[in-house]
């Protein structure tokens, strides 16, 4: 997949490179593992920042500089799109894949790729979803894999989009976790970009996926007066990509160390390195050592809840110690760098305890593989001996599992799967993997 992904983004790349200029320093946001910050560095040549709100994902990225032969990494930041740890104009560019529909509010991701990007910098995003006039928006439809027999024949007749709501999958990828924004026409995207940058270029992506859509482009194309994509765009949606220019020129030192770009998340203030590696704000207590080769530089507040350590009302299997609050049910750990993991059986336990006096919510994350996921495949939890969440696996992949919990000075969890299933080669039996449970306070 990550292949695939950087053949397609990396073409692009080359399709514009004259208006993009020079990527040095670049940071792409949302990198995930980073692996097109890595496509960037070596088939680029480009050097720069791989940011992402999660360490743990950057940390399994690291594999890939072995697994690909790679000489060059770029910077591992852990880091908000929102606060992005950069002084102002001090890169060349900034690169977003399919990542700017996850915030509600779009323009503040745009308003701050500006601030960092140098005169003449460029912004570049891709993969974005543009939504659709041509639709009733009957109901939400999931991925093909698991479609209706009907609704994969209104797909491949390219029917489908025109009764469906939002983006095909959008409600799965919303059971990972991840909150989806498809309010924005290409109008309203196109507002976006003329309104923070001075030049652009943009290509258009429209579902082709059979002759419902087809006929509908080529109407389209004969309305609008240039006999472009854009009316076709506005009818049927699709994806956008775009390279957009700040305005100004203004040169940016190639050469210059990393932490000289960089900012202090809490205070704005510039960043120092020591001779251990670990980042410094000049002005303020704010460090950022370097954890498995990726620096955290998230607001501190904010890195007290989405990293607290080992506490007791966190299981982080990447943790060392986290063993202690487990209980019955659990194999050995598993995975590399930032991303382990320990399979259960039908049945496991473990305990959680409060850190502080508000009300909680239990939040557990897991993966199910395509062995897992027949008919009736189930993952459940009780809390205390009551049931608090059940979830009907209907695809592979991420899960995340939460619900309120009433007061208590401490929670009895039990995670509860099936079927089994058994690899021939192994006498042990399997459901799901388990990577974290933890209490976060109640909205």
């Amino acid at each position: 997949m990550y292949r695939e992904e950087n053949v397609r983004r990396g073409a692009l790349l080359h399709g514009h490179a004259s208006f993009i200029g020079s990527m040095t320093p670049f940071v792409e946001i949302g990198a995930n593992a980073g692996h097109s910050s890595y496509m960037l560095c070596n088939e680029f040549g480009a050097d720069g920042f791989a940011l992402d709100i999660s360490a743990d994902s950057l940390r399994h990225g690291i594999a890939l500089m072995d697994e690909w032969g790679l000489v060059k990494a770029p910077v591992r930041i852990a880091g908000d799109a929102l606060n992005l740890p950069f002084q102002d104009n001090s890169l060349r560019a900034v690169i977003a894949y399919q990542m700017l529909s996850q915030f509600q509010d779009i323009e503040a991701v745009f308003v701050e790729a500006k601030r960092v990007l140098a005169p003449g910098g460029t912004f570049i995003f891709a993969e974005e979803p543009m939504r659709r006039k041509l639709s009733l928006r009957l109901y939400r439809c999931p991925y093909y894999d698991t479609m209706k027999w009907w609704e994969r024949k209104l797909y491949d007749w390219g029917l489908l989009g025109f009764f469906v709501q939002d983006v095909i999958g959008a409600a799965q990828e919303e059971g990972f976790g991840i909150r989806q924004n498809h309010r924005l026409e290409l109008r309203d995207w196109h507002t976006l970009m003329v309104k923070h940058f001075e030049d652009m270029e943009f290509r258009l992506f429209l579902p082709q996926r059979g002759w419902g859509e087809k006929l509908t482009r080529w109407i389209g194309q004969r309305i609008d007066k240039a006999g472009s994509d854009w009316v076709p765009a506005r009818l049927l949606g699709g994806t956008l990509a775009a390279m957009c220019k700040k305005y100004g020129e203004a040169e940016v030192d190639p050469h210059a160390p990393f932490e000289s770009r960089l900012r202090c998340p809490d205070c704005y203030a510039g960043m120092r390195v020591d001779e251990a590696g670990t980042l410094h704000c000049v002005a303020c207590a704010y460090t950022a050592p370097n954890e498995g080769g990726v620096y955290n530089l998230i607001r501190s507040h904010e890195k007290q809840q989405l990293y607290p350590g080992d506490r007791d009302d966190v299981i982080d299997f990447t943790l060392p110690g986290h063993e202690t609050k487990l209980r019955e049910g659990w194999f050995a750990i598993e995975g590399s760098y930032g991303n382990k993991y320990r399979w259960i059986g039908e049945r496991a336990t473990a305990v959680l305890k409060p850190v502080n006096a508000e009300l909680q919510r239990i939040r557990i994350r897991g993966h199910v593989s395509a062995s897992f996921l027949k008919p009736g495949a189930f993952v459940k939890a009780k809390v205390n001996g009551v049931e608090v969440v059940a979830w009907q696996a209907e695809r592979t992949g991420l899960f995340i599992l939460e619900a309120d919990l009433p007061p208590a000075e401490e929670y009895q969890v039990e995670i509860l799967a099936g079927p089994l299933w058994q690899v021939p080669t192994d006498e042990r039996r399997f459901t799901v993997t388990i990577s974290m449970l933890r209490l976060t306070p109640r909205d």
